[in-house]
């Protein structure tokens, strides 16, 4: 599992834009997203790169938590 720090992630359409960019990059992707903390962990097979890419490509920024 492979968690970010995702700092204005805020609400329910945030986490879903993450999940979908996510899941679009790797459609078996488990994604969790905790809104308290404002973290995103994710277990994939795709590298940390790949996964800041697709939370980019959702419009949020990501640093490994």
């Amino acid at each position: 599992m492979t968690r970010f720090t995702v700092p204005d992630m805020s609400c329910g359409h945030c986490t879903a834009a993450i999940e979908k960019e996510i899941k679009s990059a790797d459609s078996a992707a488990q994604v969790a997203c905790d809104l308290g903390d404002h973290s995103v962990s994710v277990t994939s097979t795709l590298d940390s790169a790949a996964l800041i890419a697709a939370i980019k490509q959702a419009g949020y920024t990501a640093t490994p938590a």
